[in-house]
């Protein structure tokens, strides 16, 4: 009688907890996911978001997309709206710290959120990004190497947005480490439209305040929309034979295209973007499973783009 009792009893366990596997797998299944940014005119951000989407469709998620088009404050009640509609979870690109109000909303309702390229909150879950201090180190120490350690270099920066700030503060420390080497100027472009066009005008005004030839000996951009535009106003002054070295981060396929030409824009980092946007959905795939997360920040590798394996 105990025996048959002991079966019956595990028969039960054994049924409770494959409709609570069933349960949590239906919830995730189900789940409705909102991915919010103010950069998705940024390739990179496309390509991360592409990715999340790709991987969300194979969980049959709902995912809703919003752009608040270079409105960072917008993102804060976008935030707000999807707590209205009651979504599984949230994913933001933006700087957690302009954005406060709104993950206070969201963790008062107990939905998680998530960074993708954003940046550290102890509102977020966790973020998903590239090592920036490390793409920083490592394009601006090639710098340093290629103009010898000294001369002039023009950097382009956007404090506002967590990954790039941290990438200008390695990369000014790395260029304060060289007596000989100048910062002549830092820029932050407007990006409205992606930053090409207002880096290239930016740089334009720089190149005809410093004429001479040899004035200036390096362009770090904090990613690669500035170099680009800093790459066309060079060639539009017909000053592209001068061997000003320019660095990029983030190897889109246009910067890609650039450095395999060999010309003055010599490097960029690879980022995975869609390694990124994989491994915030598969994040947000653990929470709603049931797990918590232990690392508030989770690298995806990167690679240094030369002429070399540019294409």
């Amino acid at each position: 009688m105990f025996a048959s009792s002991l079966k019956s009893l595990r028969r039960v366990v054994v049924a409770a907890t494959v409709l609570a596997t069933v349960s949590i797998s239906g919830a995730a299944l189900a789940a409705k996911v909102a991915v919010i940014t103010p950069y998705l005119a940024q390739p990179g951000t496309q390509f991360y978001v592409e990715a999340f989407q790709a991987v969300a469709k194979d969980k049959g998620w709902d995912v809703n997309v919003i752009d608040t088009q270079g409105d960072v404050a917008a993102v804060i009640s976008r935030i707000e709206d999807m707590v209205n509609q009651k979504v599984d979870a949230i994913v933001i690109n933006v700087d957690p710290a302009q954005v406060a109000a709104g993950l206070k909303a969201a963790s008062d309702a107990k939905i998680p959120v998530f960074g993708m390229d954003a940046g550290s909150d102890p509102l977020l879950v966790t973020n998903i990004t590239s090592n920036g201090y490390a793409m920083a180190a490592e394009t601006s120490t090639y710098v340093a190497d290629r103009i010898g350690g000294k001369g002039n270099v023009v950097m382009f920066v956007f404090d506002a947005f967590p990954p790039v700030q941290a990438r200008g503060v390695v990369a000014s420390a790395v260029f304060g480490n060289f007596p000989d080497i100048k910062i002549l100027d830092k820029v932050t472009p407007d990006v409205a439209d992606g930053g090409i066009a207002d880096s290239r005008a930016k740089m334009e005004a720089i190149l005809a305040a410093n004429p001479t030839p040899g004035s200036i000996s390096a362009v770090w951009a904090g990613w690669d929309q500035p170099a680009l535009g800093a790459l066309q106003a060079i060639e539009a002054a017909g000053r592209q034979n001068e061997g000003i070295v320019i660095t990029g981060i983030d190897a889109n396929p246009q910067a890609r295209e650039e450095i395999a030409k060999g010309g003055s824009f010599e490097a960029s980092v690879a980022q995975d973007f869609k390694g990124i946007g994989s491994a915030t959905a598969d994040a947000v795939a653990r929470v709603l499973g049931g797990e918590t997360l232990k690392q508030h920040v989770i690298y995806v590798p990167t690679k240094l783009v030369t002429a070399a394996n540019a294409k």
